[in-house]
């Protein structure tokens, strides 16, 4: 009976994927990021429960693929298209940009099967992982449905007019959503944030990064998010080049 337990976990996050991908049809974006989210609490969850029953199986891992694929690939393409779609609806000649989404899960779905066959990414990532682009357009999606994304922020350090002129310009986030996408599938070496021990000299990286994140959630909120992520890849990019 355990060895199931690990898969319904997975499954639920499949399941979010799903649910966040009609949310994000119907342009219910902030309902669309909360199932990611959600999706993405059972994604980290599913491996662990697995490894503490001792139930590990292949079938799991392949299973942990293919719902990664619907909640980090297709739900934030869906949440991309939909912003890129509002801001173009008016005009022909640029509502080709809203196409430019569906680049990631496709490159998603190649980025988990070299994940699965990958050797070299037992202890980090090569590429973008997955959730960390999905929870960039997830944040996105919130920013997106507020009448006032200001409001988001617990200090409010970045005035209402910049945001709304990054929020509301298509070609910028169809530039970001291809970029973000191509980054899933290179060979750019990115640390995981696995403790094998809560040694500082080990883990220093990956202490630095947790603490930078946290003051960032406290000082810029859902916003702190997209930030966080391009730290994740400048920080691992210096981190590399140190060790090299």
């Amino acid at each position: 009976m355990k060895k199931h337990i690990p898969n319904t976990i997975t499954l639920s996050n499949l399941t979010c994927g799903a649910l966040a991908t009609w949310q994000a049809i119907n342009m219910n974006l902030d309902l669309a990021a909360a199932f990611i989210f959600l999706g993405a609490v059972f994604d980290f969850f599913d491996g662990m429960v697995a490894r503490l029953l001792k139930v590990q199986s292949p079938m799991g891992k392949e299973l942990d693929s293919l719902a990664d694929v619907v909640t980090f690939g297709v739900a934030p393409a869906f949440i991309v298209f939909g912003i890129i779609n509002s801001l173009t609806l008016n005009n022909d000649n640029i509502n080709f940009l809203k196409y430019t989404a569906f680049l990631m899960p496709a490159l998603s779905a190649y980025r988990l099967a070299k994940f699965n066959l990958d050797e070299r990414q037992t202890s980090s990532f090569i590429g973008l992982p997955t959730p960390a682009n999905a929870m960039v357009w997830a944040a996105c999606g919130i920013i997106f449905s507020s009448s006032n994304p200001q409001k988001l922020m617990l200090f409010p350090f970045v005035n209402q007019h910049t945001l709304d002129n990054i929020i509301s310009n298509p070609f910028l986030i169809a530039a970001v959503a291809i970029i973000l996408s191509i980054m899933l599938v290179t060979e750019i070496p990115l640390f995981a944030l696995k403790f094998k021990n809560l040694s500082w000299k080990d883990n220093s990286t990956r202490f630095i990064f947790l603490i930078s994140s946290a003051a960032l959630l406290i000082v810029l909120g859902i916003l702190a998010i997209p930030v966080i992520i391009l730290y994740y890849i400048l920080l691992s990019i210096i981190t590399k080049k140190k060790q090299s």
